[in-house]
């Protein structure tokens, strides 16, 4: 399963990505992008796998596209490349994906972290959209989910300077969900996963869907939403056993069913 660009493992459930290639602080190539859509794919079809992790280098991440590939590019071309067509793919795994940021999160690798759903950082990260000081600005999503979690203030200010913020900053605008000492962070990112992994496997997706549906709808819809999710969870078996341990007083054993 593994790719050029790839590094791969699955133990405890999870399913574990690190972005390789170091030469390049991790810069995302078409290949490597496309490697990863089809491995995030095949985790999310994986029934033994219940959570994705996805790390990258203690310098980078990914520090951002890999400019060769575009400098030279026409629109036309940009146009029937299509880029982006793989970051939309990304929207659709329903399994939890949690980021562990070490080092350079820019550009593209900052979008990557947004696209997961969870995002621990070390002491080291640095998160920023610097598109704007090549002469382009943000297009896998950049300016809308970097807006939805900062809020516009920050956002417009990232965006149109280019200035990166540190993981303290990322922390205290809502970006991340902790600060991890550097050593530290890929034992808590599994940590967390594993954690993940070990909750009711549908409940888990269809909560993932609810919060991410409150970003594109009003409250009303949401909610409606949300109580129908909730609904059908009546019908699972996870749900039956997941009550009855309690009731019990014992460890839920879910099976996805």
């Amino acid at each position: 399963m593994e790719s050029d660009f790839l590094k791969v493992s699955n133990e405890k459930g999870v399913g574990w990505i690190r972005l390789h290639r170091p030469e390049v602080l991790n810069a995302l190539n078409r290949q490597m992008v496309a490697d990863l859509v089809g491995l995030l794919e095949s985790f999310d079809r994986d029934e033994n796998i219940r959570a994705i992790l996805l790390t990258g280098g203690p310098k980078a991440f990914a520090a951002g596209a890999d400019i060769g590939e575009m400098a030279q590019a026409t629109s036309v071309e940009m146009l029937h490349l299509d880029p982006f067509a793989d970051w939309d793919r990304i929207r659709h795994i329903s399994k939890p994906i949690v980021a562990a940021v070490s080092g350079y999160a820019l550009g593209g690798g900052c979008e990557l972290a947004m696209a997961c759903d969870l995002i621990l950082a070390s002491e080291s990260a640095k998160f920023g959209q610097p598109e704007i000081n090549i002469g382009v600005m943000p297009g896998a999503g950049g300016t809308q989910r970097l807006t939805r979690a900062v809020g516009k203030a920050r956002a417009m200010e990232m965006v149109l300077t280019g200035k990166p913020i540190t993981a303290q900053e990322a922390l205290q605008a809502g970006l991340v969900n902790r600060v991890i000492p550097v050593e530290k962070l890929e034992e808590e990112a599994m940590k967390l996963a594993e954690e993940l992994a070990s909750k009711p496997p549908v409940a888990l997706r269809l909560a993932k869907q609810a919060v991410l549906k409150a970003a594109e709808v009003g409250l009303e819809e949401g909610l409606d939403y949300e109580q129908k999710l909730f609904y059908f969870l009546f019908s699972t078996e996870d749900q039956k056993e997941g009550m009855q341990a309690f009731s019990e007083k014992r460890r839920p054993l879910f099976r996805g069913r």
